[in-house]
């Protein structure tokens, strides 16, 4: 009996210390991502994996325990920022001050992605069942949140009603190719033109 009652006595001790390691492994992880995602943004994705675990402030250890190849943490750092910006959607919109200008903060977002994106998709394109996944990934997680978006603010009166949300994504999407590869395009500003192109006179 003595026995059986300590062993009941440290369960609830045993369950919380599990519980803490998963939640620190998960933000060991999300810390990873964007260290990954920001290291990726700044020196390619052929950046040394020892730059990014720095920049997580992690062990090599760690970062090979949560992604064991290059491939595993591309795949993930892609998903982890089509994540964000889709989570961004809705508490931009609740957040206001109008849908519109919720909106043009998403669309912020969705361009910081893409400068990203394309050197992401480039390295998956070798794989085409892998990068077809992603694709599907990238659309079904985002098009919703683009959709609410400019629903929003066409019921509010702000935009004009007839572009749907997969032709803005993919003109911003064309409007971002080759933004690092020319210091005297801006793809930001041609961006800003066609949300003002929305608008009601």
């Amino acid at each position: 009996m003595e026995g059986s009652a300590q062993v009941n006595a440290s369960s609830p001790r045993q369950g919380s210390s599990a519980a803490s390691t998963r939640k620190d492994a998960r933000r060991n992880q999300q810390t990873l991502l964007d260290a990954a995602a920001a290291v990726f943004a700044s020196s390619g994705l052929d950046a040394p994996v020892r730059e990014i675990a720095a920049e997580a402030g992690v062990g090599l250890g760690t970062l090979y325990r949560h992604f064991p190849t290059r491939a595993d943490l591309v795949i993930a750092v892609y998903r982890h920022q089509v994540d964000t910006c889709a989570d961004a959607g809705p508490d931009l919109l609740a957040a206001g001050p109008t849908p519109f200008a919720a909106l043009e903060r998403w669309v912020e977002l969705f361009v910081d992605f893409l400068v990203t994106k394309h050197g992401l998709a480039a390295a998956m394109k070798a794989d085409d069942d892998g990068f077809e996944a992603l694709h599907a990934y990238f659309l079904d997680r985002l098009l919703p949140v683009c959709t609410q978006l400019l629903d929003a603010a066409a019921a509010a009166g702000e935009i004009r009603a007839d572009l749907d949300a997969y032709h803005l994504m993919r003109g911003i999407g064309n409007l971002c190719i080759g933004t690092g590869g020319d210091s005297r395009y801006d793809a930001r500003r041609l961006i800003a033109v066609l949300l003002a192109g929305l608008r009601h006179p």
